[in-house]
């Protein structure tokens, strides 16, 4: 069987979208060109331009961790298929993305790619541990890869953005909007920080000029961004083939659900997004609270729980009816009272998110989510904990999630079929150690400030109630048959 590419791209048909044209150039960079960016922004940014009657946004993606994606879209002209499973499944051939450069062997060419005047706005979906922040939020001057961003080298998401900035601002390209699309509260101003630093941390001279420019020149908006989107199987692979009559190597599964939240603070034009669905909107922060608090916390809570139970997939963990009511008590009892003063339906946003992840064809892998517990839970869970610790209530729910996690991670260490996959995994195993008391377990995790803080293990009801809950997990691991 041929491969997608313009030659070989179909015709479209029943269930099958095709692109109607290829843009002219590209207007927009991308920094971390995974599956979610393929399945969100990038359709969000081809329906806009489609709607608006544009042709000058066209993507280049820079892929920051492996040639994986430029091995996936170049050969195919770098179309992509978007499979949308739920219901009727839809296949949806995508053409925005324009190039892809990776980052690590293509340095020059995106500074370049950033310093384009024909480009106008940055986008970024790096993941949580992607911005190298310290636990107090700041950029991690210690980290190697920054430290050496800043002797001259680009291989961090921060370092890869101030290096084209500069290159940008010395050939006078005009102003630029930096968007990040990552599960971070204020996210904007996340990364608007994290560039000050990096500028100021620059030898004398080089870091004031550049430093001076992006405060001049540069808009750092916030967004929040919601789709699911599983790993790709080679089932949706086969599906895919049988739809378009050619095979696919750059698949991205999605629900057929899809929101984005954009602040409309911009130093420059922009794609007509709200032509596709988009909200622009003066204040992003209460739906990034909604979003983060409800949907990724609960999706942590089902990704730990359920794998503990030896659920594989989200939906198999929701369908668990005791999994799901916890879920359910967590968003009521402890997520609702903190967010009562943004004026959104949390009870009703959270039923809607719990029969998104029931959605069967997913199979959204509780492993996946489960990675990388250390860089979320802090932005997910800790301030619903926090929160309700402030008001005077002990957080029953966000105590079960946190010991959910602390079993994970001792579960990890016995190794077998559970995996740390986890920036942090030597720091967090290294504390766990030997120790199999439930006590024992929460103290030394409490004690990693970079996931908990100094506050938190001082608290005695909340460090009772994780001792509680990982005490009764513990039991039921040891008592069951796996």
């Amino acid at each position: 069987m041929s491969r997608l590419s313009l030659r070989t791209l179909p015709r479209g048909g029943a269930g099958v979208r095709v692109p109607v044209d290829r843009p002219r150039r590209v207007g927009v960079v991308h920094l971390g060109i995974g599956a979610f960016h393929r399945a969100h922004q990038a359709v969000f940014t081809e329906d806009a331009a489609l709607a608006a009657g544009e042709d000058d946004w066209g993507i280049c993606g820079i892929t920051q961790r492996s040639a994986t994606v430029l091995d996936q879209l170049v050969p195919q002209d770098f179309l992509y298929s978007v499979l949308e499973r739920g219901g009727d499944d839809r296949v949806r051939v995508v053409g925005q993305v324009a190039d892809v450069l990776f980052a690590a062997e293509s340095p020059a060419q995106t500074r370049s790619a950033i310093a384009d005047p024909g480009v106008s706005v940055v986008t970024l979906t790096v993941t949580e541990k992607g911005y190298r922040r310290r636990a107090d939020g700041g950029l991690d001057l210690a980290d190697p890869a920054v430290a050496a961003d800043l002797s001259g080298a680009s291989s961090t998401a921060v370092g890869q953005l101030v290096r084209g900035l500069q290159a940008r601002a010395r050939g006078d390209a005009g102003p630029l909007s930096v968007l990040s699309c990552d599960n971070l509260a204020g996210n904007g101003g996340v990364l608007r920080r994290l560039v000050r630093e990096f500028c100021a941390a620059l030898p004398d001279g080089e870091g004031e000029a550049i430093g001076g420019w992006v405060e001049e020149h540069v808009a750092f908006p916030s967004s929040m961004v919601d789709r699911i989107v599983p790993a790709t199987s080679a089932p949706d692979r086969a599906l895919v083939a049988q739809r378009l009559g050619v095979t696919d190597h750059g698949v991205v599964v999605a629900e057929p659900f899809r929101q984005w939240v954009i602040e409309d603070d911009f130093a420059a034009r922009r794609p007509a997004w709200e032509l596709a669905g988009a909200e622009l909107v003066d204040d992003v922060a209460p739906y990034e609270r909604l979003k983060l608090r409800t949907l990724n916390a609960t999706h942590s809570l089902l990704a730990y729980l359920g794998a503990l139970r030896g659920h594989a997939t989200i939906a198999e963990a929701v369908a668990d009816e005791e999994l799901r009511g916890w879920a359910e008590g967590f968003i009521r009892e402890d997520v609702a009272p903190t967010l009562a003063a943004d004026g959104l339906d949390v009870l009703a946003y959270g039923g809607q998110v719990l029969d998104r992840f029931a959605n069967p064809a997913l199979r959204h892998r509780t492993a996946q989510v489960a990675m990388d517990g250390s860089q979320k839970l802090p932005l997910r869970v800790l301030p619903t904990v926090r929160a309700r610790l402030d008001a005077g209530a002990t957080p029953e729910g966000g105590a079960l999630i946190v010991a959910a996690w602390m079993a994970y991670v001792a579960r990890c260490r016995d190794g077998g079929a559970f995996v740390l996959e986890d920036p942090l995994a030597e720091r967090l195993l290294t504390a766990v150690g030997d120790r199999d008391d439930a006590a024992g377990i929460v103290d030394a995790l409490l004690g990693v400030e970079e996931v908990f803080g100094a506050d938190l293990r001082e608290v005695g009801r909340f460090r009772d109630a994780l001792t509680a809950h990982l005490r009764a997990l513990l039991t039921v691991r040891r008592g069951s048959a796996s």
